[in-house]
């Protein structure tokens, strides 16, 4: 009921920058949480950022200072700017949201939605 579509992943240089991008569409009826999860080789999938439907922010100690997350709520966009990025940033970048659909109500707690995943490689 909720469609995610990323774009923006590639291979770049370390120090390179690169800006992910997710599109969400569907019966949406409220957006509460949107973030980027990555997942790399033989690693379990981990938390990068992730917005608030007010704009508070969280990220992971690993991309601090170099990650910006933002939204267009008008969109039901999220985005995700990489700067300096490393080799250890490698892995498939996830797109999340957690939403509340019009089927759903009077659930008003929301579920999560996951995008196919974008990769990300950095080489060194």
């Amino acid at each position: 009921q909720v469609q995610l579509v990323e774009s923006g992943g590639g291979l770049v240089q370390a120090g390179g920058s690169l800006r992910l991008s997710c599109a969400a569409s569907g019966m949406i009826f409220r957006i509460k949480n949107m973030g980027w999860y990555r997942q790399a080789p033989g690693k379990q999938r981990e938390l990068v950022a992730e917005i608030t439907i007010g704009g508070s922010t969280n990220y992971a100690d690993s991309v601090k200072g170099r990650f910006t997350i933002s939204t267009d709520n008008a969109k039901n966009t999220v985005s995700l700017q990489m700067n300096s990025l490393k080799p250890e940033d490698t892995a498939v970048y996830f797109c999340n949201v957690k939403a509340v659909t019009i089927a759903a109500i009077p659930d008003y707690s929301g579920m999560d939605y996951w995008g196919k995943g974008t990769l990300v490689t950095v080489s060194s």
